[in-house]
Order: structure tokens, then C-alpha cells, then sequence
């Protein structure tokens, strides 16, 4: 794609005022004790509604979102609406269960998800399951963030040549790199709390622009769906025929929606997110408003069908250039620019928000929990801020040494993997009965091991193996999200394992408390009376604060 000057110089402005932006936010809502890791992570626990409302949103719309759902569209048609249903149920069980959870970690202080699994269970094992689960699925989530950057940059026409050295090729990614270590380091969550005013504004003008004038350009919306329908129609040779397959599968359309939505908040930077809102209501009154953003969600996927429209024809073959190429296609250079722009803060913010969520696993959950000797505060937060920088670093290696399917493919991983936390956090949260610690990471490992090995095996055009995260399990013939029945699998272990544990526990709480006749046995009476008393440690009608 060839270099446009006002594109390029458009951008860069935009570019230099979000880097501003981030060095500026080091002094913004500043605290006296800025060392503590309240501070740095989560700005103090102090966000309001409005300032909640843009980092989330920042937080859950990605460059990877504008850029992948409507090349999901353009490549297999109307399947990749599911983004849309997968955010209804984000938001309904993001209001179930997170006003509680950010209730407990005000009160108690904590910073992660495996605070609250700590904290709950006592358990180590448990809590380090959590904690790498949440480190695996977040690593390849940054990478593509980079990815993202690296489509923009492309699209613009400054990556070298071939033949260039990898550092020159590589350059414009370098300095992005450098750019978000520095600020993140420095200014912690309030630089992406800040710029998420100026990314989520410019996105919604280009969205709300583009889906205004590219219809009155290609003759209106009907005009659009029947092109586009007959674009799909003609792909009888289509280079990926599982795809063509998997855009009329009711089950997997359901299911995948069903499963990404649920998954989302358990990611250690949305938790983090999350956190450092002001206190539950602000939580609660930012999930009955953020489905806002599911109408950009839905004109985002709409580019798709409206690049399948208008002919595009995708750099290397590779759909997540559809929308960057229609957007040249139809707005003038200087648009375009706002476009690329918007797109690159896309990349930024979760990008930042996610190096601090791993940060903060490493050093409270794993250095702090199993370090033999004590960790300031101040040292906590020291070694949060460099492991958000070696994060970054390894997402960087992580885009640079492997295939972007490759990181696609690790990521569609991680969302299995993160979505077998669940029970250990609902269950957690809403039950005593079914709530073993042991039996939450029996089925934990199961839903690991099984949903693992069910990837492993699914293979596609581009790949022998981890070709996708589909497939039928052994005990349903129709294909489904991996995640879901994993999840199956890990929950009937969990509460099988559960039940027989809080039967057996009540049994001897009942043998124990029996009063025992001269003669040895239990009276028929006493034994009616000690079979139908509360056992005394029963606790499974009591619920958490």
C-alpha cells in the first residue's frame, strides 16, 4: 500500500498528543503516597462513573475488535455478528456478580482476581491456578494489540521492504513499544484512563461517519446486504471452506457468544479495570450503560459487509486489511488519518491496562505470596512496573518471531483456558455447599486438560493443529465453543466432587455429635434427634458479606 504524506502526518499528530497524553497522566489525580500499588494499578480505587465508562469501554473495544469482527464479516459473512450477543451477556453477568466482588475488594483490599481466590479459599494451589491461568490468556491478548499497530502501520505504506534489515522493517512497531513502556511505567492506569477520552471519541466519529457516507456512496444499506450476500455466494472456491461451514452452525454461533461474553471479565485487565472504580454502584451503573457501546460493536461489524460491497480486494489476502482499505477507498487522506489514529489508540489502551494486570499477578500473587522474605509496598509496586514492561517486551518478541495466526491461534487458546476460572469465582462469590477448594481445581485441571487437547486436535487449511477453538464433544454430536463444553466437564467434577465432600463432612459432623447409649448404640429417639438437627458447622446457607 502506497505512503500518503497528510495520512501519515494526521496520524503522527494524533499520535504525539495520546504520547502527551500519557506522560501528562503521571500528575493527574495524583495521591501523596504514590508508591502504593492502589495507586499505580488501579488510580486509588477513586474512578467515577464517567471516567469507569471510557476505560471500560477502552478496555473491551480494542484495535483488534475494529479491526477483527469486521474481517470475521468479511471473510465468512454473517457469522461474525456473534460479537453482539457475546456483549449482551458480558454486561448481564458483569452486573450479576462484579458490584459484589468490587464491594469485597474495597473492603479487604484486593488488587487481583486471585486476591479474592486467596483470600476465599486459603488455598495456594488454587490461587496460582488462577494466577497463571490469567498470565497465559493475557500475553497472547497484548500480542495482538501489536498486531493491530502492525496492521495500521502497513496500511499506511511505512513498513521497509523485504529486503530491509528486520530493525528497519520492524521500526515503527519499536518506537509504539517504547512509547507505551515508558508512559505505562510512569503514569500507571491513569495514562489509559486519560487517553480513553480522546480514543473512545475519535472512534465513534469515524465509526458514526463511516456508516452515514459508505451507504450513500455504495446506494444504501439494502444495496449493501445484497452485495455482500452475493460476494459470499460466489466464494464456491473459498481458502478457508471451514469457514464457509461454520457461518450456518446455530450451535457454535450460540455458544461461542455464550462463552467469549462470559469470559471477559475474568481477564486479569478487565478485573483490573473493574477495580479501580469508585465502589460497587459505580460498577453496577457502568453495566446497565455500557451496552452503549454494542451499538458502535454492531456499525463496527458493519464495515465488513460494507467492504464486501465494495469490491475490496485485501492486501495479501489477509481480511484484517478490509476495513483499513475501504476507509482509503472512500474518505479523503486527512480522514483517514483520524481513522488510522483512532484505530492505534484502540491498540494503546488495552495494551497498557493488560502489561499492568499481568504486572500485578506477578508481583502480589506469585513474588509477594511466595517470597520468603517480606515485600514493601514500595517493592510490590516497583516490580509490578517492571514486569508491565518485560510483558510488553515478550508480546513484542511474541509478533515478531511467530505467525500472527499463530498468536490468533494462542489467543482463541487463552479464552478457553480463562473461562475455567469461572466456577472458582462464581461459586466463590454465591455458595458455600459447592465451593471446595480441592474440587474447584480437580475440575479446573479437567476443563484445562480436556479444552486443550480438543484444540490440539482441530485442525484447518492453515493449520494441523490448534486450527481453531470448535469442535464436537464426545458426549454431543454438533459442534460448540471448546471453552463451553469444557466448562461442561469442569463443573460436573466440581460439583459431583463437592456434593459427595459436603455429604461426607455432614455425616461425620452427625456421628460425631451422636450421643452413644451405655450399651453402644444410639437410641432410636436420640438417633431421630441427632439425624434431623442442624449439623453445627453446616454452612451451606450461609453467604458470603
Amino acid at each position: 500500500m502506497s505512503f500518503n504524506g497528510v495520512t501519515f502526518g494526521v496520524f503522527m499528530v494524533l499520535f504525539v498528543l495520546v504520547t502527551g497524553m500519557g506522560f501528562v497522566a503521571s500528575r493527574w489525580r495524583r495521591a501523596k503516597n504514590e508508591h502504593q500499588l492502589d495507586e499505580w494499578a488501579l488510580g486509588g480505587r477513586g474512578f467515577g462513573g464517567f471516567i469507569t465508562w471510557f476505560l471500560l469501554g477502552g478496555d473491551l473495544y480494542s484495535a483488534y475488535t475494529l479491526i477483527a469482527v469486521p474481517a470475521a464479516i468479511f471473510s465468512i459473512g454473517a457469522f461474525g455478528f456473534y460479537a453482539v450477543p457475546n456483549a449482551v451477556v458480558l454486561y448481564s453477568l458483569g452486573f450479576l456478580f462484579l458490584p459484589r466482588l468490587v464491594r469485597l475488594a474495597h473492603e479487604k483490599g484486593y488488587v487481583t482476581l486471585t486476591d479474592f481466590v486467596n483470600d476465599r479459599f486459603k488455598s495456594p494451589a488454587l490461587g496460582l491456578a488462577i494466577t497463571l491461568t490469567g498470565l497465559l490468556a493475557t500475553l497472547p491478548y497484548l500480542a495482538l494489540q501489536l498486531v493491530g499497530l502492525e496492521v495500521v502501520f502497513a496500511s499506511m505504506g511505512i513498513q521497509a521492504g523485504p529486503d530491509a534489515s528486520w530493525i528497519v522493517r520492524d521500526l515503527p512497531l519499536f518506537i509504539a513499544f517504547a512509547v507505551l513502556a515508558a508512559y505505562t511505567y510512569s503514569s500507571g492506569i491513569r495514562a489509559p484512563a486519560l487517553i480513553a477520552f480522546l480514543k473512545d471519541g475519535l472512534t465513534y466519529i469515524v465509526v458514526i461517519v463511516a456508516v452515514i457516507v459508505i451507504p450513500i456512496k455504495l446506494g444504501g444499506f439494502g444495496q449493501i446486504f445484497a452485495d455482500a450476500g452475493a460476494a459470499i455466494a460466489d466464494r464456491t472456491n473459498s481458502p478457508d471452506p471451514e469457514a464457509a461451514a461454520i457461518s450456518v452452525n446455530a450451535s457454535v454461533y450460540m455458544t461461542l457468544a455464550l462463552g467469549s461474553g462470559m469470559a471477559f471479565f475474568l481477564y486479569p485487565h478487565a478485573i483490573t479495570g473493574v477495580f479501580a472504580a469508585r465502589g460497587a454502584r459505580t460498577v453496577r451503573r457502568n453495566m446497565s450503560v455500557l451496552p452503549i457501546y454494542t451499538v458502535l460493536l454492531g456499525f463496527v461489524a458493519l464495515l465488513g459487509m460494507m467492504a464486501l460491497a465494495a469490491g475490496i480486494k485485501p492486501l495479501n489476502g489477509n481480511p484484517q486489511f478490509a476495513v483499513p482499505q475501504l476507509l482509503q477507498q472512500m474518505f479523503p487522506s486527512w480522514f483517514v488519518g483520524v481513522a488510522y489514529a483512532a484505530i492505534a489508540m484502540s491498540a494503546l489502551v488495552p495494551a497498557a491496562i493488560m502489561a499492568i494486570g499481568a504486572g500485578n499477578l506477578v508481583s502480589r500473587n506469585i513474588i509477594r505470596q511466595f517470597s520468603r522474605s517480606e515485600t514493601t509496598s514500595r517493592r510490590e509496586t516497583e516490580i509490578s512496573k517492571v514486569v508491565s514492561v518485560l510483558v510488553k517486551l515478550g508480546a513484542l518478541v511474541f509478533v515478531l518471531t511467530l505467525d500472527s495466526q499463530f498468536a490468533l491461534n494462542f489467543q482463541l487458546l487463552g479464552g478457553i483456558w480463562i473461562l475455567q476460572t469461572i466456577p472458582t469465582v462464581l461459586l466463590g462469590l454465591f455458595t458455600e455447599r459447592f465451593a471446595d477448594k480441592r474440587a474447584l481445581l480437580a475440575g479446573w485441571t479437567v476443563g484445562i486438560a480436556y479444552g486443550t487437547i480438543a484444540a490440539y486436535n482441530v485442525s484447518s487449511p492453515k493449520a494441523s493443529h490448534f486450527g481453531g477453538s470448535t469442535a464436537a464433544p464426545f458426549f454431543l454430536s454438533s459442534p460448540m465453543y471448546i471453552a463451553i463444553s469444557a466448562l461442561v466437564l469442569n463443573l460436573v467434577v466440581t460439583l459431583v466432587w463437592s456434593g459427595i465432600t459436603s455429604t461426607l463432612r455432614r455425616t461425620r459432623q452427625i456421628s460425631a455429635t451422636a450421643p452413644v447409649s451405655t450399651t453402644g448404640t444410639v437410641s432410636g429417639t436420640e438417633a431421630n434427634s441427632a439425624t434431623n438437627a442442624p449439623a453445627p458447622h453446616d454452612l451451606s446457607g450461609v453467604q458470603l458479606p
